[in-house]
């Protein structure tokens, strides 16, 4: 394409389609993307719609690098505070980790920490297994309580926040623009929906949402100021964020049930604690329907990753056609847009496997050519060069990802259709391979990236390695050079190569 089109994505806060404009810029120039988007509470395996959302993430760093920027995206991991009532502010009920530890399924978990480092090594798992790019920074509210604790502090002595004998309790009156993310301004409303959750009589206003739990019984708690607890669920995020990223960062996702309350409350504890903007833009995926329902395990419509991917006697769900390709699962996740309920069918499955097959089958064809180096015209520039610049004209026009898909399964039509008239010479190869290698990096369907590169067997390794690759990454952002360079000197003796991209760490075992 002759011009570089803007990143043009649903802006939650303003109700608009805007341009993306970063502020800030890489060391070499590039436009600098700062990033965050929630991850998920690691009390089980994340199921399909989880994954949609990640996935809408993912699409965004590879579309901007695809546009020539530079991007720090950081993905986190809630392992402590969110309750089970979390419709509300002010959430009730069990921590979600504590209640999963005394389930059925948590009976082979010694502690809530066994219980949270599994879930968190599955989901590093599933995320390899449909493609997905690490972040730069996968952060964990328990390693970061010191910061969160500092965030209260700070709240308390601007005035923003206050102590009760059950915790400390961010006040809403004292912020203003609360409501401005999703709309929920009206007090009187507010009120009435908080009304059957409030737990604390000495709450100044019902909306108040609690900053820190005070409860020395709790299975996961930490010492801070205000006695033996552990942080309200909505802290973790704009703390972390802000710490990786800055007071105010380019762009906030994550799924349309975290409009409000999360991300409402995130706003306002953050911009009271620095009187800055904490997020310019504001992007949510919506819901996830499975044949036309909203998922539920009473109704056998509740899908992981693992129930598509897995041999039925692996645990995977035959009657959904498992094994499922899983790039073929995350291409039927992202054939709708992020912007509009999408509905999961096992027709779209099904047909998803059969467009997956087509990459599978030019990708070979293109290997063969290549190994055959054969004589000829190039006859695939033309009609792969505008394929691939529809597909990244969409992808940049609100990630507009039915269009961009129909335009890079054209093309690797394209492929099949001169492979299939007669043998493609090595220039067709060389145009095709990498149009096959472009559609890659930015829809990610192809299977020749570094992601899947990354993405070994299952022994336990996957799940060691990402755990250095994060506390590299954190020793990196605090200039701690000794510590990362003993930590990637242990990820040299365990066998595996690092390479450091725009996009994040990446790795693979050593030949």
């Amino acid at each position: 394409m002759s011009e570089t089109p803007p990143l043009r994505l649903t802006n939650t806060l303003s109700r608009s389609v805007e341009a993306v404009e970063p502020v800030a810029t890489a060391p070499d120039g590039r436009p600098l993307l700062r990033f965050y988007s929630c991850g998920p509470t690691v009390y089980s395996y994340a199921h399909i719609g989880n994954f949609r959302t990640f996935l809408t993430a993912d699409l965004v760093v590879r579309t901007a690098a695809a546009l020539g920027w530079a991007v720090r995206y950081v993905s986190n991991v809630t392992d402590v505070g969110h309750l089970t009532e979390d419709d509300v502010a002010d959430g009730a009920g069990e921590d979600k980790m504590a209640k999963a530890l005394a389930s059925k399924e948590g009976e082979q978990f010694e502690t809530v920490w066994d219980l949270a480092r599994h879930y968190t090594a599955a989901l590093v798992e599933d995320w390899h297994a449909l493609n997905l790019l690490e972040p730069n920074v996968r952060p964990r509210a328990t390693e970061h309580l010191r910061e969160q604790i500092e965030a209260v502090e700070g709240l308390v002595e601007r005035g923003h926040a206050y102590e009760t004998d059950d915790g400390v309790y961010f006040h809403v009156p004292s912020f203003p623009d609360y409501g401005k993310l999703s709309g929920n301004r009206d007090a009187d409303t507010l009120v009435e929906g908080t009304r059957e959750v409030v737990r604390d009589d000495a709450k100044r206003d019902p909306r108040d949402f609690a900053l820190w739990k005070k409860d020395p019984g709790h299975l996961m708690q930490w010492f801070s100021p205000y006695g033996w607890g552990f942080p309200g669920w909505h802290l973790e995020c704009s703390v972390m964020a802000q710490k990786y990223l800055g007071e105010t960062i380019d762009l906030h996702g994550g799924g349309e049930d975290l409009r409000f309350p999360h991300h409402e409350c995130e706003i306002a504890q953050a911009e009271a604690l620095t009187g800055q903007p904490f997020s310019r833009y504001w992007m949510h995926t919506r819901f996830l329907q499975v044949e036309g329902e909203k998922m539920s395990k009473s109704k056998g419509n509740f899908l992981t990753v693992r129930d598509l991917t897995l041999a039925p006697e692996d645990g995977g769900r035959e009657d959904w056609g498992a094994p499922l390709d899983p790039l073929a699962l995350r291409l039927a996740l992202i054939s709708g847009h992020y912007a509009k309920p999408f509905n999961l069918t096992r027709k779209t499955l099904s047909d998803a496997q059969k467009n997956r097959q087509r990459y599978v089958d030019a990708d070979a064809a293109v290997r063969d050519a290549l190994d055959a180096g054969r004589p000829g015209d190039d006859v695939l520039a033309g009609p792969l060069d505008v394929a691939y610049g529809e597909a990244l004209a969409a992808m940049a026009d609100d990630l507009n990802t039915p269009v961009a898909l129909a335009a890079a399964l054209r093309g690797a039509g394209d492929v099949l259709k001169a492979h299939r008239a007669e043998p493609l010479s090595g220039a067709s190869a060389r145009t095709a391979r990498a149009f096959l290698d472009h559609v890659e990096a930015l829809l990610g369907i192809v299977g020749t990236g570094a992601a899947d590169e990354a993405a070994p067997e299952d022994d336990g390794l996957a799940a060691q390695v990402e755990a250095l690759l994060i506390q590299r990454t954190e020793a990196r952002a605090a200039k701690d050079w000794a510590r990362a360079d003993a930590i990637r000197d242990e990820l040299d003796a365990l066998g595996v190569d690092v390479m450091d991209t725009p996009s994040g760490p990446q790795w693979k075992r050593k030949d």
